[in-house]
């Protein structure tokens, strides 16, 4: 069997994984509703978010927060 197929199946009978997917699904929702609940907000709230994010991209990329 090939090695990409047999990962494949190994991955699709980890429950963890699915767990996994599961949360990041549900972040990615919240991530978006966030976006948009604030998104339509004045500008000081807007560009406090803005900054909010571009500090949790730094902190996750860098590695140093």
């Amino acid at each position: 069997m090939n090695p990409f197929m047999h990962a494949v199946k190994r991955l699709a009978c980890d429950e963890e994984g699915a767990q996994v997917v599961e949360y990041a699904l549900i972040i990615a929702v919240v991530s978006i509703a966030l976006v948009l609940a604030l998104g339509n907000s004045t500008t000081g709230i807007s560009s406090k978010f803005a900054s909010f994010v571009t500090r949790i991209g730094t902190c996750l990329s860098t590695g140093t927060c």
